[in-house]
């Protein structure tokens, strides 16, 4: 009425039928089938009569989870699943009000609308940006915002029961809001139900507000300095722009004056001006003293306002975004051939290298050995390199052994002047030293003409292509980039790689099933592809799966039934497959799984799902009968076989990149006990599911 909603709790969340609609929200969110009935152990009916009568205890329905063995205890309180419930009905009234008034630019926690949309809005609907900059907010949610959440709330829903039931969940300390806490997703728990839907009517306020900020910038200030003989009204082009209507009228006005640009990633705000960057400064200066005044949150202090032509870009969203150059075909088809000099080069670079290495360890291993002390001392050539090892022989040293001494000391003093590891020692001191000088001369001449080519030539051809008409004028495009360097790191910290970036077994995955190793592997492609399938340098990542992800899980099943990686490949191709190379012979990933791990989950009740990080579990015990365990997993009934330990690797500090790995899981869950089916553990490996699934509360 109004405009206005009324008794939403009474007559809409305090009824049996929506509290079964969200539990039934809660299973397939948790990929349980819904078609089933499996008793809940809940009465909906008394539930709703709880509600109603307002006897509902929020505090008796939560339960408390503190950290172990640690100095800094920190305390983590999440809901059963009665209240976990009442909360997605609370979410469920909360998204069909404000859902069609949400504006444009909010993306995360949204049917439809997730990073992939963001990056979407940035690299096509911002055109020609000068400046960009990026607006972290910060604050957990205390009784000032909790305050104005509620008068915001209250514009459009007049029901003191609802606002009272939030304040209630926010006393009992499940109301989990906490803007700029932690990386986006990654399945925390502590991001509850009503989080996401909360943080973007909160953060609806912003929006609005910078709907009027563009219209001030682009319309009204700069219509004054407009000529009075310009036939379009600034503030006409604007209203059309937003109405998206007249495209081709205003496309002659778009590029013109100043134009400033916005996308909200939950509580991640990117800020784009196509102007001075007197305005970019304003606009920066105005956006902080709203947060900081109006909506009383606190704003990172370092940001900084960055050219577009910035080579390192700006991150978002877990991802880098940058301006390049688009290069024509005429361009692509000249760094292709420098690519291909590149390559040539270093392949004969390789083998050069190889070819030495062999020939010094021939020397010492075969050369050594026969040649005996007294034909070391009558050699004619005194300046020969057996002459000048023979001269570090101590008396009393065996004529057999005597060598083995002296070279280990001759290639540690070598070592720590010139080299970095035996090979080179092999290669350069042993090795190039004995070899014809006009070989020597050809090969090292042969690689100063391709580095000579690569730094002038292509310079010199690049420069010719656009004055001889080969080549349009380039244009710059805005790129999404994947953190490749971030994600190996993970790679490194997750057992993955060692050092060194070969791949390694993971040893905590060992004591568990085959198929089992080789979903949490797959898990890892799962997510890189839907959180990174647009990305410029996606194919980076492709290589990454086939030479580090796939061989580690190779290694892995090796490790554990302690055969042969060749005989491993042959016996589990078929499953392998989900981690595999193209028909082609590229590096890719099989049609199944992009096929499964594209599917667009709805990003406004399967929040922590979408963007899921994979975390690390390793076996405790199997479930025996004088120790029973049902699956920890809200909805399922299913008997667990296995108890499982999740370990925290780290806690990141927001903004996060995303790596496929969660980066942010509450200390206090690290070394819980939870047990899960067959099928969930499988679910909350390849992404299915997340932990806030799992209601840990189960087993005290």
């Amino acid at each position: 009425m109004n405009g206005r909603f009324y008794d939403l709790f009474m007559k809409v969340v305090a009824d049996p039928k929506t509290l079964l609609d969200a539990y039934n929200c809660i299973r397939v969110s948790s990929n349980v089938d819904v078609t089933k009935f499996e008793d809940s152990g809940i009465c909906f009916e008394s539930l709703a009569k709880e509600l109603a009568s307002e006897r509902f205890d929020v505090e008796a329905n939560t339960f408390t989870i503190s950290t172990k063995g640690s100095g800094r205890k920190e305390v983590l309180v999440l809901p059963n699943l009665k209240l976990k419930v009442v909360q997605e009905a609370l979410r469920i009234v909360l998204e069909v009000v404000y859902k069609p008034h949400f504006s444009k630019i909010s993306h995360g926690g949204r049917s439809g609308r997730g990073h992939l949309s963001a990056f979407k809005y940035i690299c096509k609907e911002i055109s020609d940006p000068d400046w960009w900059f990026t607006v972290l907010v910060s604050k957990r949610l205390d009784s000032v915002v909790l305050a104005k959440l509620i008068s915001t709330i209250e514009d459009k829903v007049e029901d003191h029961s609802l606002c009272e039931m939030i304040r209630s969940m926010f006393a009992a300390q499940v109301l989990n809001v906490e803007f700029g806490g932690f990386p986006k997703g990654q399945g925390l728990p502590q991001e509850g139900t009503l989080s996401p839907i909360l943080m973007n009517i909160y953060l609806d306020l912003f929006d609005d507000e910078f709907h009027r900020m563009s219209m001030r910038y682009e319309a009204l200030e700069s219509s004054s300095e407009l000529d009075e003989k310009q036939p379009q009204s600034r503030l006409r082009s604007w209203f059309r722009r937003q109405i998206k209507c007249s495209a081709d009228n205003s496309k002659s006005h778009e590029n013109s004056g100043l134009r400033v640009y916005s996308c909200r990633f939950m509580d991640e705000i990117f800020f784009a001006v196509s102007g001075s960057k007197e305005a970019a400064i304003s606009l920066k200066s105005e956006v902080q003293n709203y947060f900081q005044n109006c909506l009383h949150l606190d704003v990172n202090s370092n940001m900084e306002i960055v050219p577009c032509n910035y080579s390192q870009g700006v991150r978002f969203a877990g991802a880098l975004v940058l301006r390049t150059i688009k290069d024509s075909p005429a361009v692509r088809a000249v760094h292709k051939l420098k690519e291909k000099v590149k390559l040539f080069a270093l392949q004969k670079q390789e083998v050069w290298d190889a070819g030495t290495v062999r020939i010094g360890k021939k020397c010492l291993g075969h050369g050594l050995r026969k040649v005996k002390e007294s034909e070391i001392r009558h050699l004619s050539d005194n300046n020969s390199l057996l002459s000048k090892i023979s001269c570090y022989r101590k008396s009393g040293m065996e004529t057999d052994h005597w060598y083995k001494q002296l070279i280990k000391i001759w290639m540690q003093d070598v070592k720590t002047n010139a080299a970095t590891s035996e090979e080179y020692i092999l290669s350069k001191c042993i090795a190039e030293p004995a070899l014809p000088p006009s070989l020597q001369e050809s090969f090292y001449e042969f690689q100063r003409l391709v580095e000579k080519y690569n730094s002038s030539e292509t310079e010199s051809l690049l420069s010719l292509l656009p004055s001889s008409g080969l080549s349009p004028r380039c244009e710059t495009v805005t790129k999404v980039i994947a953190p490749v360097n971030v994600i190996e790191k993970r790679l490194l910290r997750y057992g993955l790689i060692n050092d060194e970036g070969y791949a390694r077994a993971v040893r905590v995955l060992i004591l568990q099933d085959s198929s089992q190793i080789i979903d949490w592997f797959t898990g890892i492609v799962h997510r890189w592809m839907r959180w990174y399938s647009e990305c410029e340098n996606f194919g980076e990542l492709k290589i990454i799966v086939s030479d580090q992800v796939r061989k580690s899980c190779i290694r892995t099943l090796a490790l554990k039934y302690r055969i042969h990686e060749s005989d491993i490949e042959k016996s589990f191709d078929s499953q392998l497959s989900r981690i595999s190379l193209c028909q082609d012979g590229e590096y890719g990933i099989c049609e199944d799984t992009l096929n499964s791990c594209t599917l667009d989950h709805d990003k406004a009740f399967m929040y922590g799902t979408s963007y899921s990080g994979l975390c690390q579990l390793s076996l405790a015990r199997m479930v025996s009968l004088s120790r029973p365990c049902n699956c920890f997993v809200m909805g399922c009934s299913a008997a667990a076989p296995c108890v499982y330990i999740l370990h925290v690797m780290e806690r990141q500090k927001f903004p996060g990149w995303n790596t496929g790995f969660s980066t942010c899981i509450h200390p206090s869950l690290n070394k819980r006990r939870i047990g899960l089916c067959k099928q969930h553990l499988k679910d909350l490996y390849l992404g299915e599911i997340s932990l806030q699934s799992i209601e840990f509360g189960s087993w005290k």
